[in-house]
């Protein structure tokens, strides 16, 4: 079984993620509205990302024999003037995000739960990454966004991404 404060927290974060699922979907269809169908892509697939994320902290929370409760999904509520913004929305996310994780770290290392703290080194060396992607879509954006014809080619550098599924054994 679970500490109790780390299997709530746990619960927490599998809805937390399910509400970044939809975040990245409504971040999707702005730029579907914009016309950027290469960056609606990109969100589309970490809407996927984020989904599965849930599901991982989901399945570990049965496999230590602890009930899962779902709560709504808080719907997003952002207004973009510019392509640039849901990109520095995504970075202030994911940071948070990464607050988030570091929390439930802390509280099964407390407890001196290392089988909980392994599980979530993955999400840990994840979050690094959603942060650095995150960085580097804003850095292109201010290089190249403004102008149409580098937003263009951004654009279409967003659409060659593909969806991999999280491989994280439990």
């Amino acid at each position: 079984m679970l500490d109790k404060k780390v299997a709530e927290l746990i619960n927490t974060q599998i809805n937390k993620e399910f509400y970044s699922a939809y975040l990245y979907l409504d971040f999707s269809n702005y730029f579907i509205e914009t016309g950027l169908e290469g960056y609606a892509s990109w969100f589309k697939i970490q809407a996927q990302e984020e989904r599965d994320h849930a599901l991982l902290f989901m399945q570990y929370m049965q496999n230590n024999g602890e009930k899962v409760t779902f709560e709504a999904v808080e719907k997003p509520e952002f207004e973009f003037k510019k392509p640039g913004d849901p990109l520095q929305a995504t970075l202030e996310h994911e940071q948070y995000v990464t607050g988030l994780i570091h929390t439930i770290y802390e509280a099964a290392y407390s407890v001196k739960d290392f089988r909980t703290m392994q599980f979530l080194d993955w999400f840990v060396k994840e979050q690094g990454e959603e942060e650095k992607n995150a960085e580097d879509m804003i850095k292109k954006y201010k290089l190249f966004g403004e102008d149409p014809k580098g937003l263009y080619l951004i654009d279409s550098e967003m659409a060659a991404r593909v969806y991999t599924a999280p491989s994280l054994v439990l």
